[in-house]
């Protein structure tokens, strides 16, 4: 494991202290508590990883999937269900294979999501996070509709020392989208990423600011890579899900970024987003700084939830 990636997994470990104390405690306290696999055992469990936020319909499947791995294993014993408990729950968090093909090839990224989820942010973070890796980037700042979004994501834009268009507010955001895919072809820019506005209240006004965007990029840059991400607060749990649900309705969204998931009880929620939408969690969000966003593994999560060390990682 290299050493930034170690350094994420121990703020990872940290940061999921409060779910692992919603969670693991409760279940290591079953594990200790039943003398026998009964029933009762596996409404208990089921029970806690509802209250955690891993979400009704992956929890039933982790269940049914753990009760399938004691018959074949024939496990008699409680205590030794904890192992093939982190297995069901990476299992049921295994999506379709999680492509950053955006990194590679010519690409216009929309981040949606409501404000106050970290979404200005989070574009900012990427811009920095695709420099470092030798990326030309140009920011869009099409959220015209939330006074001081241009504000922020220009300081974003000038620490990452990347090219940022538009940020006046009350601009039509299309027109913004379109100056900047302007920008993005001329430069040679490899990658465009545009923050947007996200009213899921105003569900209407939303989808029809989408459709505009995406036609425009569509005849303007009909070779680049699409790539549609939404970000949602991992502090409001099943909020969350709802949310990625409604964005999905309006939106072909191909990925997730989870943030604030430093210091929130409701971390489960990772889980229920990945199996219950079969969409990728894609980024992780645990504090403030560049390094504090990173690409998201699944089975990492949920050793950092269990405080699992991998034995296959080098120290």
């Amino acid at each position: 494991m290299s050493k930034e990636k170690k350094g994420f997994f121990s703020r990872l470990v940290a940061g999921l202290t409060k779910t692992r104390d919603n969670i693991v405690s409760g279940i290591d306290a079953i594990f200790s508590g039943f003398s026998s696999i009964d029933d009762d055992f596996y409404e208990e469990i089921e029970e806690i990883l509802i209250m955690g936020d891993l979400g009704v319909k992956s929890t039933e499947e982790i269940i049914e999937n753990l009760k399938a791995k004691v018959k074949e294993n024939r496990i008699k014993e409680p205590a030794e269900c904890k192992q093939l408990l982190i297995d069901s729950i990476k299992e049921q968090m295994r999506v379709e294979e999680t492509a950053y093909r955006f990194e590679k090839e010519t690409s216009v990224v929309l981040v949606i999501g409501v404000n106050g989820v970290g979404k200005t942010t989070t574009v900012g973070k990427l811009a920095g996070k695709l420099k470092g890796e030798g990326k030309k980037v140009v920011i869009a700042a099409a959220d015209t509709f939330r006074a001081a979004a241009g504000e922020q994501l220009s300081e974003w834009a000038n620490r990452a020392g990347v090219e940022m268009i538009g940020g006046q507010d009350g601009a039509d955001p299309a027109s913004v989208i379109y100056d900047a895919v302007a920008a993005a072809k001329s430069r040679g820019a490899d990658v465009l990423l545009c923050d947007t506005a996200g009213r899921l209240h105003n569900k209407k006004n939303l989808m029809e600011e989408l459709r505009k965007i995406n036609r425009i990029i569509d005849k303007e840059f009909p070779n680049a890579f699409r790539e549609t991400l939404v970000v949602l607060d991992g502090t409001t749990g099943q909020n969350a899900l709802s949310q990625a649900k409604q964005f999905g309705e309006v939106a072909d969204i191909t990925g997730i970024v989870l943030t604030k998931m430093d210091g929130t009880a409701k971390g489960g929620i990772a889980v229920a987003i990945q199996s219950e939408l079969n969409i990728p969690v894609k980024y992780i969000g645990v504090g403030e700084t560049i390094d504090d966003l990173q690409k998201f593994d699944s089975d990492e999560f949920v050793n950092a939830l269990f405080k699992v060390e991998d034995e296959n990682e080098e120290a």
